[in-house]
C-alpha cells in the first residue's frame, strides 16, 4: 500500500491528509493555540468532589474544569501522588524510580473522597480533549508513548499489542522487554516493535524514561494549574504512530515544520528522512495534490459511491446514523438478495473510511439494505470487521440485527473532524441579491489599480476561481497581459479550485492576503 502524508499549515491551523493509494483516509486539523491536546501532562488543583458521580473536576486552566472519574485514577493513583507531592517540594533529585516504595494498590470499587481532596494538586494527563461545552477528560494513569514502546510509571506489567497476532512474537518481545525494563515501569509494546531488536527497543525504553524524570524535575515549585509536557505536534504524532515501509511521501508547506519532521524522523527512522519534502509551489498544496477535491467529496450530509450507490449521513447529539442506499444501483442478472449483498459490500469499505476520515466517535448506527439469508449477513459482518481493521482508534462492531442495522462504537477522544462543503451562491453571497457578474472584471482591475498606484505594493499574486482565471489568460493579448501593460508591474494570477466562482484575493509578496 502507497501511504503519503500531506501538511499544509497556515496562520491559524495546520490540516494533515492521510492518503492511502492516493485516496483519502484521514483528515486531523490541528488549532496552533491548542494547548489541551490529548497526551498532555500538566498540574491540576482539585477543585471540587463530586460523591454522587464518584469523580472529581479538576482545574488544568482550561475555562471550564475537566472531569477525573474514580476509574480513570489508576490502581496506583496513591503512588503518584506521593512522587508528585515530594517533587513538588524539591526533591525529586533523590527520588530515583528503583528505589521509590509503592503505595497499595486502590480498590476498584473505591470512593474518591478516599483518594482525593479538594484543593490538592495532582498529576494529570489529556484522555480526552475539549469538545462542545464539555472541558477536557483527564486520568491519574500517566503514560508516554514512544515509537515502539509505551511506558507506564508506578506499574510492573508488560502488555503487548492485541494486533500483533503471532504468538512467537508476542512471547519474544514480552522476554526483551522484561530484561531491559526498569523497576516501578511498566511497558506496553506497540505493533509497530513487531520484528524489532532489543537495542532499538532499549533506545526508545530509556528515551521514555528520560521524559518521564524530565516531567519529575519540572515539578519542583510548580503551581497548579500549569503544563508540565506537552504532548507532540499532532504531525509528528502521526508520524510515529504510522511510519512504516509503505510510507512513500511527507510533503509540507512550512519550512519550519520541514525541519522539525526531518529532524523527528532522522531520530526515530534514520533511513526514512528523505520521504519528508518541502513543497514550493505557488498553488496550494491541497489544490495541487487533488487533496481538496477529494475533500469536497467525502463530507457533507450525502456521500456518493461508484455505481449509483450513495450514503446519508445524519448526526445527532447522542449517536450518529449512516442509511445506506442502492439508488439506481440495479443489475438485472442478479437476485434482489445478490444486489443488496454487492451494495452492502460496497457501503462498508466506504464507512469505514467515513470514521476515520471524520473521526467519528461514539455511537453509529449503520442502516444496511435488508438480507434475508444468514450468510450474506455474516459476510457482511465479516467485510466490516475487515474493512474496520485499519482504524487505529478503538472500536466494538456488533453483528446485523434483524431489521439490519450493524451497531459500531468508536472511542472519541477530540472533536469530529466537520468540513462545510455547502457553499454560498457565487452570484449573491447568500443575500439573494446580485451584482452584475458582467462587472466582475471592472471590480478586479479596479482593485488592482488601487493596490498598485495608490498603496505601492509589489509583487503581488491574485487568485481566482478557474473560470475566471481562463477568461483573464485567453488568447496572446489576453486580460493579464493588458493590465501588465497598463499598469507597469508584473503580477501572479493563480486559481484556485476552492474558491466560488465569483471570489477572487490578493496576496502580497509574504502571501498574506490583502483585506480590501
Amino acid at each position: 500500500m502507497n501511504k503519503e502524508l500531506i501538511i499544509d499549515s497556515n496562520s491559524s491551523e495546520i490540516v494533515i491528509a492521510l492518503m492511502e493509494d492516493k485516496q483519502l483516509v484521514e483528515l486531523h486539523k490541528e488549532k496552533k493555540n491548542n494547548n489541551y491536546s490529548v497526551g498532555d501532562i500538566y498540574l491540576g488543583k482539585v477543585k471540587k468532589i463530586i460523591s454522587g458521580l464518584n469523580a472529581a473536576f479538576v482545574d488544568v486552566g482550561y475555562e471550564k474544569d475537566a472531569f477525573l472519574h474514580y476509574l480513570d485514577l489508576g490502581a496506583q493513583v496513591n503512588s503518584l501522588n506521593k512522587y508528585t507531592k515530594l517533587a513538588i517540594a524539591g526533591k525529586s533529585k533523590i527520588l530515583a524510580m528503583e528505589n521509590f516504595i509503592l503505595e497499595k494498590e486502590i480498590e476498584k470499587t473505591g470512593k474518591i473522597n478516599n483518594v482525593l481532596t479538594a484543593n490538592q494538586p495532582v498529576l494529570v494527563q489529556i484522555a480526552k480533549e475539549p469538545i462542545s461545552t464539555k472541558g477536557p477528560r483527564i486520568t491519574s494513569e500517566i503514560s508516554i508513548a514512544g515509537r515502539f514502546l509505551v511506558l507506564v510509571p508506578f506499574s510492573d506489567r508488560v502488555s503487548v499489542s492485541q494486533k500483533i497476532k503471532n504468538s512467537e512474537e508476542k512471547s519474544r518481545l514480552k522476554r526483551l522487554v522484561q530484561s531491559i525494563r526498569p523497576k516501578n515501569f511498566g511497558v506496553i509494546v506497540r505493533t509497530v516493535a513487531e520484528g524489532k531488536m532489543v537495542a532499538d527497543l532499549d533506545n526508545d525504553l530509556r528515551s521514555l524514561v528520560d521524559k518521564w524524570y524530565n516531567v519529575a524535575s519540572k515539578l519542583e515549585s510548580a503551581r497548579p494549574p500549569k503544563i508540565i509536557q506537552g504532548e507532540i505536534n499532532r504531525t509528528s504524532a502521526i508520524l510515529r504512530d504510522l511510519l512504516t515501509p509503505e510510507f512513500n511521501n511527507v510533503y509540507v508547506n512550512d519550512p519550519v515544520i520541514f525541519d522539525e519532521l526531518k529532524e523527528y524522523v532522522k531520530s526515530i527512522s534514520p533511513e526514512k528522512a528523505d520521504i519528508i519534502k518541502l513543497y514550493k509551489n505557488k498553488v496550494p498544496i491541497f489544490d495541487h495534490l487533488g487533496v481538496e477535491k477529494q475533500i469536497k467529496s467525502s463530507f457533507g450530509k450525502i456521500v456518493s459511491i461508484r455505481g449509483g450507490t450513495y450514503l446519508i449521513i445524519e448526526h445527532t447529539e447522542a449517536l450518529h446514523v449512516i442509511d445506506v442506499n442502492s439508488g439506481h444501483r440495479i443489475n438485472a442478472d442478479n437476485s434482489q438478495e445478490s444486489n443488496a449483498l454487492e451494495v452492502n459490500l460496497e457501503a462498508a469499505a466506504e464507512i469505514a473510511r467515513q470514521l476515520r476520515l471524520r473521526d467519528m466517535g461514539g455511537i453509529i448506527v449503520i442502516d444496511f439494505i435488508d438480507m434475508v439469508e444468514s450468510a450474506n449477513r455474516r459476510k457482511l459482518f465479516e467485510k466490516m470487521k475487515e474493512e474496520m481493521k485499519k482504524d487505529r482508534a478503538k472500536h466494538n462492531i456488533l453483528p446485523p440485527s434483524k431489521f439490519g442495522l450493524v451497531q459500531i462504537t468508536r472511542q472519541r477522544v477530540r472533536t469530529e473532524t466537520n468540513v462545510e462543503i455547502l457553499e454560498k451562491c457565487p452570484a449573491c453571497g447568500g443575500s439573494g441579491e446580485i451584482i452584475p457578474s458582467i462587472i466582475i472584471v471592472d471590480e478586479i482591475e479596479n482593485n488592482l489599480r488601487y493596490l498598485i498606484q495608490e498603496q505601492n505594493e509589489k509583487n503581488l499574486t491574485l487568485r481566482v476561481h478557474p473560470y475566471v482565471y481562463a477568461f483573464l489568460t485567453k488568447g496572446l493579448w489576453s486580460v493579464k497581459l493588458k493590465w501588465m501593460f497598463k499598469y507597469k508591474t508584473k503580477f501572479k494570477l493563480l486559481p484556485s479550485l476552492s474558491y466560488h466562482f465569483l471570489e477572487y484575493h490578493f496576496f502580497n509578496k509574504l502571501d498574506d492576503e490583502i483585506k480590501m
